[in-house]
């Protein structure tokens, strides 16, 4: 017997400039009866005056309209009104770059647009169905940058290990901003398609002090370059150089921050694991690998996390030495490589 239908749906808000992407969107998101679809806007002016008038659960955007693009309404909205916002995007190379700067400006996630035969169409409707429902348990923020921290005295050769999903983009850019150019290496784990990885890691190398580029198989590690692993591949480290891998996923995912961390723990004492920001459990047993090795561990706290799962996963797990608002992990980090340096 299937479980009842929450007292009270999801609501949401749909956002596009196309008549008849609204009424998709409104017939694949209708049913389901955990959603009520309240509304749609043709571009974000009408947008700004349903969602004071509604007052949506969750906003479905669209990228590119008339008068004032998606990115530039995301921004204000994120500014003046923080709410979950699921971007709809094309997968080409431009809409992933676009869609990583959503998920950098505070969109909860982004998805392709329903398009195909019956089959498609019905795959990509319970993908959207899913996530919006996944948005509206989220509690996104305005930005808030962490300050840029200064290196002092850190270990030349220890390593850190990040690892994050919903709401982590927005975190990695805060993070990896605020660590400077000559940080030990940095290895990410962000759950994310693989048509985004080449953009985000290209986007974070822009903005960032530090160099980032995406992870190729059997690159030597170095200090001030931080390796993002690519959509649908693990990553680990096997004697100083990245090692991808197509193996099952691992906790659910492929990439899997659990596969990462399993192989830093090897490293012990000269390794630190980051458990940040995202839905399910991913991370906390191998994190607690890796504190269980003499790696300091740190997690994002419960006050800073768009989504409080994995964190909390690895709390529970005894695998968290420490949480820190997101805006002090930067400077935590570094502490851990210090103190590495120190007790060695």
């Amino acid at each position: 017997m299937s479980a009842p239908a929450p007292a009270t749906p999801v609501r949401v808000l749909i956002v596009d400039d196309s008549a008849s992407m609204r009424a998709m969107l409104r017939a694949i998101l209708s049913a389901d009866p955990e959603i009520e679809v309240v509304g749609g806007a043709p571009e974000p002016h009408a947008a700004r005056e349903m969602i004071k008038a509604l007052d949506p659960d969750v906003l479905t955007l669209d990228v590119e309209m008339p008068g004032m693009d998606g990115l530039s309404f995301l921004e204000r909205l994120m500014r003046l009104r923080p709410m979950p916002v699921v971007m709809c995007s094309t997968l080409t190379a431009r809409g992933a770059e676009v869609s990583v700067e959503a998920l950098r400006l505070g969109a909860v996630d982004c998805i392709a647009k329903p398009v195909g035969g019956v089959r498609e169409l019905a795959r990509d409707g319970q993908m959207l169905r899913d996530t919006v429902k996944a948005a509206a348990r989220t509690r996104p923020r305005a930005p808030s940058p962490a300050q840029p921290v200064a290196a002092a005295d850190l270990c030349t050769d220890c390593m850190i290990a990040i690892g994050a999903s919903t709401g982590g983009v927005e975190a990695l850019f805060s993070i990896l901003s605020a660590l400077p150019v000559d940080c030990p290496p940095v290895l990410i784990v962000q759950h994310m398609p693989a048509a985004f990885t080449a953009g985000f890691a290209s986007r974070l190398d822009r903005l960032c002090p530090m160099r980032v580029v995406e992870a190729v198989d059997g690159t030597v590690i170095v200090p001030g370059t931080a390796y993002v692993a690519p959509g649908g591949r693990h990553m680990g480290l096997s004697h100083g150089r990245i090692k991808l891998s197509d193996a099952p996923p691992v906790s659910g995912h492929r990439p899997s921050v659990d596969h990462l961390f399993r192989s830093i723990a090897g490293l012990g004492a000269r390794a630190t694991g980051v458990i940040l920001t995202g839905m399910g459990a991913d991370g906390a047993q191998g994190l607690r690998a890796m504190r269980d090795a003499g790696a300091r561990t740190l997690g994002q706290n419960e006050a800073s996390c768009i989504v409080y799962g994995m964190p909390r996963a690895a709390c529970e797990a005894g695998a968290v030495e420490h949480e820190h608002h997101l805006n002090a992990l930067p400077r935590a980090i570094l502490s851990a490589c210090q103190r590495i340096k120190r007790e060695r």
